[in-house]
């Protein structure tokens, strides 16, 4: 076999650390808005998202709001977190040397949040992550106030906050490694 094959075969399985970041980040909100689909329903008020009508825009998104498991869509997009999750879980092991434990305990010393308070690492960074916090706080308070955790509108803003502040920590890394 080529080297380039078993080089492009090998590079599968090894992750990125950004996209096994991004992988725990989807993971873990997917399991939230599914156990609060299961709990309290997060299309509104009193409204269980129907998650395989939800992702395939089919007729049926929301229905009457029942507590308990909605065979199969939370059973199914319940999997589907877990499953992601755990692809950044051992993504991040094997792309940080010391695994999930050593990573997650180095979080606060990030460049994201010790930006938050200081511009020590240049108030670009200081911006990004003021703008990455104001889109999760936005997503956050906005559903929790108006009972719908599943809004394209939302979503946007929050998307547009988020990338932009990612962006902003991108741009300084670059610039840091010429």
């Amino acid at each position: 076999m080529p080297e380039g094959d078993t080089e492009w075969k090998g590079s599968l399985l090894r992750p990125s650390k950004s996209a096994s970041v991004v992988a725990i980040i989807l993971g873990s909100w997917a399991l939230l808005l599914n156990f609060l689909n299961i709990v309290i329903g997060v299309h509104s008020e009193g409204q269980k998202v129907r998650w395989i009508e939800f992702i395939t825009n089919g007729s049926e998104v929301s229905q009457a709001h029942e507590i308990g498991i909605l065979l199969p869509d939370d059973l199914v997009f319940g999997l589907m977190g877990i499953g992601i999750f755990a692809a950044g879980f051992m993504g991040i092991g094997r792309s940080v040397e010391g695994g999930f434990a050593k990573w997650f305990s180095e979080l606060p010393k990030s460049a994201i949040f010790s930006s938050l308070l200081s511009t020590d690492n240049g108030s670009s960074r200081t911006i990004g992550s003021w703008m990455i916090v104001s889109g999760l706080l936005f997503y956050f308070v906005w559903s929790v106030l108006n009972t719908t955790w599943v809004d394209p509108g939302v979503y946007s803003v929050m998307i547009a906050l988020v990338a932009f502040g990612f962006g902003l920590h991108s741009i300084e890394d670059s610039g840091a490694n010429q």
